[in-house]
């Protein structure tokens, strides 16, 4: 050992000597002054549940909500929020249930409570309710508008351009001004509720504009409709794959 030791570089004899007296140092740090309840993972369990039963938040569960409260958890449980837990908005009601009078569960008011899980978010699931807080309704509360243990529209928009803004202004000066959005297209009731996972229907034929536009329409709305041969015009395309319906142009 000292022949191979006195073989090896000055610099890398010292190096070593300094690695083992951090070892010997740190060894007795870890085992003669942590104290054992820092090394004993029992022991840290024992203390943290501990401290998290001394803490006052305490939870009474949903059925404890249930027995005062039957009617507006029958109505959460049947509506899109019935995944969660009274407690999820109104905070932890262990007090609560103890001391009714004394101790009121919180209503969250504020918007920015509800866009936490409502905010535009590309990586929610589609169909989700998004919106944009800043635009949509600024500065009202959001139950205002929505009973949030039954969210639903607060009312179904009458008008398709209740949130197609931009293609109803542009139908409002095309040749198709006259025509209900229905005329085209079906919306399932669904569609105003989830309206990014149901969509409403587009016209999947060429017979279907050529109610209007074949050159043998009979169709009372075809009166003054160009009209084109079906049989060579287009061919084997669908007509909105090369006419914009919401716009379309006219040849005279």
């Amino acid at each position: 050992m000292k022949n191979f030791l006195s073989k090896m570089p000055d610099a890398l004899v010292r190096l070593l000597v300094v690695f083992l007296a951090f070892g010997i140092i740190g060894a007795f740090v870890v085992i003669v002054l942590i104290p054992k309840p820092m090394k004993d993972v029992k022991i840290q369990w024992a203390d943290s549940t501990k401290r998290e039963q001394a803490k006052p938040v305490k939870y009474a569960g949903f059925h404890a909500c249930a027995e005062c409260h039957d009617k507006l958890y029958e109505k959460k449980k049947t509506g899109y929020h019935k995944d969660l837990s009274c407690e999820t908005c109104h905070g932890p009601a262990k007090a609560h249930t103890e001391d009714p009078d004394k101790v009121k569960p919180s209503i969250p008011k504020e918007r920015a409570y509800c866009v936490l899980c409502h905010a535009y978010n590309p990586s929610r699931p589609r169909g989700f309710p998004q919106i944009n807080p800043v635009a949509h309704n600024p500065l009202k509360p959001c139950a205002s508008c929505h009973n949030p243990h039954d969210p639903k529209p607060p009312t179904t928009p009458k008008e398709c351009s209740a949130c197609h803004g931009e293609i109803a202004r542009t139908k409002a000066v095309s040749h198709h001004v006259a025509l209900e959005c229905t005329t085209c297209h079906q919306a399932p009731r669904q569609h105003k509720i989830a309206p990014r996972s149901v969509k409403p229907s587009k016209p999947q034929s060429r017979e279907f504009c050529g109610k209007c536009h074949a050159k043998d329409a009979k169709d009372r709305m075809a009166k003054n409709a160009p009209r084109v041969d079906l049989a060579t015009h287009g061919e084997k395309y669908v007509c909105w794959q090369c006419h914009y319906p919401h716009s379309p142009e006219v040849e005279e």
